[in-house]
């Protein structure tokens, strides 16, 4: 049986594959492989995704021939995506390509730490879009895909916002500094108020997964945390509902320069 994902298409075999990853790597999703499939077609894929930050899924044979469905997969499924996927350095030209341009312009990014629920992914991007975030980064695996669920919590907005996808979140938050942006980690704990965190300036604003906050790496490359005041008896937030909170405030003075 088919996956009824109709937002995502199949391409099934090793040479489909192999090409797909030659012309359109950033119009995947993902890639499945038979565990320890060997050979130069195997080789290459697994090069290809690496280069293209495409994640690679090791399966048993039954779920390729489930994925298949009766087709000839050789050992090698691949996943259309619903959006052409960017690399953080073409996500960082579109949105501001210069120095000086990310000074003057103070771009706002999301930056989502293996958020695994599809439906928190979807209504995190809704709340970017509603924000006016210039784009979002997520990792390539230990992510949530970005299928119907995630596009339908989105109320559709996924598909208006340029995502990137790389291979090491911390590493990409140390390039952005590189860039002038100030990391903002989102946490309770040992954390400044949002109200008073300096959002006006370059902003990559990184939330943490659902279960476990920031993995340690991505907030050892943060530069401060901040934390949504709670006066109430709630310790923690559904992390969508802490994005669409600190975001608010995030733009708070970007809306009042553009009103002025």
């Amino acid at each position: 049986m088919a996956s009824p994902d109709a937002t995502r298409s199949r391409i099934i075999g090793r040479q489909p594959v192999l090409e797909a990853l030659e012309r359109t790597p950033a119009a995947i999703d993902k890639v499945m492989m038979r565990h320890a499939l060997s050979g130069p077609d195997a080789d290459a894929v697994r090069s290809l995704a690496e280069a293209a930050s495409v994640p690679v899924q090791y399966v048993p044979q039954k779920r390729l021939d489930h994925e298949a469905d009766g087709a000839a997969h050789q050992g090698m499924v691949a996943w259309g995506a619903p959006v052409s996927y960017l690399t953080v350095n073409a996500l960082m030209e579109q949105v501001a390509p210069t120095w000086d341009d990310v000074q003057a312009q103070k771009p706002l990014l999301l930056v989502i730490d293996h958020v695994t629920d599809t439906r928190n992914f979807g209504a995190m991007l809704r709340c970017a879009v509603a924000a006016g975030v210039d784009g979002v980064i997520v990792p390539n695996s230990g992510m949530a895909p970005l299928t119907t669920p995630a596009i339908k919590a989105s109320a559709g907005t996924a598909l208006r916002i340029p995502i990137a996808r790389c291979s090491d979140l911390a590493e990409t938050l140390i390039s952005l500094k590189e860039r002038s942006y100030w990391v903002v980690g989102a946490q309770q704990a040992d954390a400044t108020s949002m109200w008073e965190t300096d959002w006006d300036r370059p902003t990559a604003l990184v939330m943490g997964s659902e279960g476990s906050g920031l993995s340690h790496s991505v907030a050892t490359a943060c530069d401060t945390f901040a934390r949504i005041p709670m006066r109430g008896s709630a310790d923690s937030l559904n992390v969508s509902v802490a994005t669409g909170i600190l975001l608010t405030e995030a733009t708070k003075s970007r809306v009042a320069a553009e009103s002025e």
